[in-house]
């Protein structure tokens, strides 16, 4: 399964993390492992939400959703 890329940059005395593929999935952490986890519970965060977005707009309509599995990218 394809990985999402993660970008860690020193700040002074902080680490400041995004993911390329994800905008708006930006943060920060005093040492790189806790940017690292911060980073994640934001990703996770905002893909839920943007589900829920979804879940609400489609209300009403005859949608499919499915498992998407991206593989060899």
């Amino acid at each position: 399964m394809e990985h999402l890329t993660a970008v860690f940059e020193r700040d002074g005395d902080w680490w400041i993390g995004s993911v390329e593929e994800i905008p708006g999935a930006h943060t920060q952490g005093r040492t790189l492992d806790e940017a690292r986890g911060n980073l994640a519970d934001a990703a996770r965060e905002i893909i839920a939400a943007n589900r829920e977005v979804a879940r609400q707009q489609s209300e009403g309509r005859e949608v499919i959703r499915e498992p998407l599995e991206l593989a060899g990218a």
